[in-house]
Order: structure tokens, then sequence, then C-alpha cells
């Protein structure tokens, strides 16, 4: 009913519009069409009827298309802008076209493409995107074109696709990718697999081939050999300290993350604590410690979270504002994988809870002016793997060091903070 009331507003409106004095406007087989093709025109112009169902704007020197460039003409079933000087599509140029059945935009200078606009088009059968400056495509693009049957990429400068870019296209028929410089490395392994078993038509598959690396360049994508490929793995692991150790005051928190997969992944750390959110691509620091160019360095040359190139994360300072969560993420063409360990310092008394909610007891050293809680590891249930340690602390009992984890030497989220730096960084 909305979509009626829509269509007899919109015919309404249109009989009382005229056409656009560069374009001509008629009705033809039941279509109302405004053709403004070859007009020498450099911009989109105003004043069409509401009610045009095809418009031909091919073959001018349209620059760009801007947001709102179609508002007039919502019920547009079918935009031919092929062989225009378009560089950018903007945010909104194209949203409004719900009921858009074919799009062509090829043989333009498109690399600034506003891709959110694709998840309107629910209607899109055809989209021409051919012969342009396409570098990319994000992941998810094409997630609401579910009608589409006809997808032309072909002679763009396309180096790779995120796995998966087709696989919401349940109507695809036919798909023209060739000509583009594909890098292939292990992130194009998904679409040699996926090209060979579909029953989606891609003609000129010869012509789908490599352009780097150079020992590869114009091996067609089909006839791509095997390439050592490994999706991201990670393991959180710790140097426990020497029974009875003592823990005093800004002790050094040491971390590290082993990381394995081919091609070799990228190492990220997230850290949440009360203070807030840090975010820190490893590494940050070089082998002496200090910050490497373009990080903001703590007092000494040194931030306060200290990514080592070999995997380590160290906090030279650990105290209350270090609380939190602390998680190694590794990143690769094939995917990532990610671990997280929980630290907190807990207050322990003659016996209780700590900040966990573990029973544990503490005896006073009788003429020694310090106060020590036992080296004593309590393990939790097994629904929650947290083992929780406590260690003295000289001169106070307001601090105790609770560590959350699973048990072992390599468990993630397992963590014992030593006295002094650990031994991760014994090789770079």
């Amino acid at each position: 009913m909305q979509e009626l009331r829509l269509l007899c507003w919109a015919v309404l409106l249109g009989l009382g519009q005229a056409c656009p004095e560069p374009c001509s406007c008629e009705e033809k087989f039941g279509l109302q069409i405004a053709d403004c093709a070859y007009r020498d025109l450099e911009a989109v112009p105003p004043g069409f009827p509401a009610n045009v169902t095809t418009l031909s704007l091919s073959a001018n020197r349209l620059p760009a298309l801007p947001g709102g460039a179609f508002e007039e003409v919502p019920l547009l079933q079918s935009l031919w802008l092929a062989h225009n000087e378009i560089r950018t599509v903007a945010a909104g140029a194209l949203a409004p076209l719900g009921h858009l059945k074919s799009l062509d935009l090829s043989h333009n200078l498109i690399s600034d493409f506003a891709w959110s606009d694709l998840h309107n088009l629910s209607a899109l059968q055809l989209l021409k995107m051919d012969s342009n400056e396409l570098t990319s495509i994000p992941r998810g693009a094409f997630r609401s074109l579910r009608a589409l049957r006809s997808l032309q990429l072909n002679h763009n400068r396309l180096h790779s696709l995120a796995e998966g870019t087709f696989a919401p296209l349940t109507a695809l028929s036919h798909l023209q990718i060739n000509d583009n410089p594909f890098d292939c490395t292990c992130s194009i392994v998904w679409l040699k697999t996926w090209a060979l078993a579909t029953a989606v038509s891609i003609p000129e598959q010869d012509n789908i081939a490599c352009t780097s690396p150079h020992v590869l360049k114009g091996t067609p994508l089909s006839r791509l050999p095997p390439l050592p490929c490994s999706a991201p793995s990670v393991q959180l692991t710790y140097q426990p300290s020497q029974d009875g150790a003592e823990l005093r005051p800004g002790f050094v928190l040491a971390l590290h993350c082993a990381v394995d997969g081919q091609p070799e992944p990228q190492l990220h750390w997230h850290i949440q604590t009360p203070g807030g959110t840090v975010d820190i691509d490893s590494p940050n620091v070089g082998t002496d410690g200090r910050a490497l160019p373009g990080v903001p360095p703590a007092a000494g040359g040194r931030p306060r979270f200290q990514a080592f190139a070999n995997g380590s994360l160290l906090i030279p300072e650990f105290g209350k504002l270090e609380e939190g969560t602390y998680s190694c993420l590794a990143t690769n063409e094939l995917g990532s994988a990610e671990s997280s360990v929980n630290v907190a310092l807990a207050t322990p008394g003659e016996g209780g809870e700590d900040a966990l909610g573990r029973r544990f007891h503490g005896q006073a050293a009788e003429g020694k002016g310090c106060y020590t809680v036992d080296n004593e590891v309590q393990p939790s249930g097994p629904e929650d793997n947290v083992v929780i340690i406590y260690l003295s602390r000289a001169g106070s009992p307001e601090s105790a060091v609770v560590a959350g984890g699973g048990t072992g030497q390599q468990a993630p989220g397992l963590l014992l903070l030593g006295q002094s730096l650990l031994l991760f960084l014994a090789s770079f």
C-alpha cells in the first residue's frame, strides 16, 4: 500500500514537471524514460519528473556523483552512467534508489565508491563496474544484493578479494573479474577454490591471472600451485617465580604471546584497564625497551606497556592502574586468533575473600615487622579455569597478587608475577 501511494504521488508530481532542458523525456513501452546521453554534461541536471523509471546519463563529462544526486527520481529502475569521468560516488548518491534493477557505472575513473549505498539496493539485478580504478572491495559490500544476477568487475585494479565476497549473491549467474592485477598470496587461494567449484559463469578465466609475486606473474588463477598457508594460532605463556619469592611494590609483569601462521601474522595487544583501553601494534619498542619512532614514550623514553618484536609484553611498574584483561591478537590473510589473561591485585586480611571471591588465609610473622601471605595456589572449579596465586609482600598487609587463568606453564589466562625481569627477552 505504501509503495502504491508513492507511485501515485510520483505520477501526479511527474505530470506537473517538465524535462530538464538538455534532456528528452518520453513514455516508451510503458516506461518513463529520460535520455541525457551525449549532452556534454558536467553535473546531473535537476528537474526530472518524479515518475522517471529509466535515466541515461552515459557519455557525458560527469566528474562525480554527490550525495542526493538522484533524490528526484525515487522510482528509478535503470540508471546508465557509463563513459563519464566519474572518480567519486559519494555516500547517499545511490541509496534512495530502492527500486533500481540495473546500474551501469562502467568506463569511468571510480576509485572512491560508497559501498554502503549498495545495502539499500536489494532489487538490483545488474551491476556493471568494469573499467574503473577500484583497488579493493570491502568485506560484506554485496551482502544485500540477493537478487543480483550479473556482476562485472573486470579491468579494475583489484589486488585481492576478501574471502566470501560473492557468498551473499545467491542469484548470481554471471561474473566477470578478469584483467585485475591480483596478488597471488594466501589471501587469494579461496577465490581459486570457489571459482573452480561454483556454477556461476566466469568467462575469460585465463585472464584472471597473477601480477605478483614475480615468480607467479602471468599464472592463471585456475592453475595457481599450492601455497604454504595456515591461519594464525596464539598461546600465552609465562615463567613462574621461585617458591617463596617475595614481590615488592613496582614488580615487572611479563607476558609472552607465541604466534604461529603463514604468512607471518601481525601481533596486536588489546589491554583493558580501569583507566580505559590501550591498543598496541607490536612491536612498539626496540630491543633496548625504548619507544620506536612515532610511539609516544613515557618517562625515561620507555612506554608504559612495552611490546617487543618477539611477542613479549612487559609492564615495568605493575600496580592497581595496570589491573585488567590482557589480550594478544594475531592476524594474517587467512584469519585471526586471540588469547587473554585477567590480572588483579587482591587485598588479604587474616582470612576472607579476594577480588575474585576466593577464600584465602594469612598469618603475621611475629617480631619481623612485616605481613606474609603464604605462597599458596588456590585452584578454582573447572567451570572458570582460574588459578589464584598468593605471594608475599614485605612491609604491608595491604596487597597480594591474584592471577587468573588455567593450570600449567602454557595456558591461556594463566599468569604468575615475578620479582624481576623475566627471561622472555632471551631471543629477538
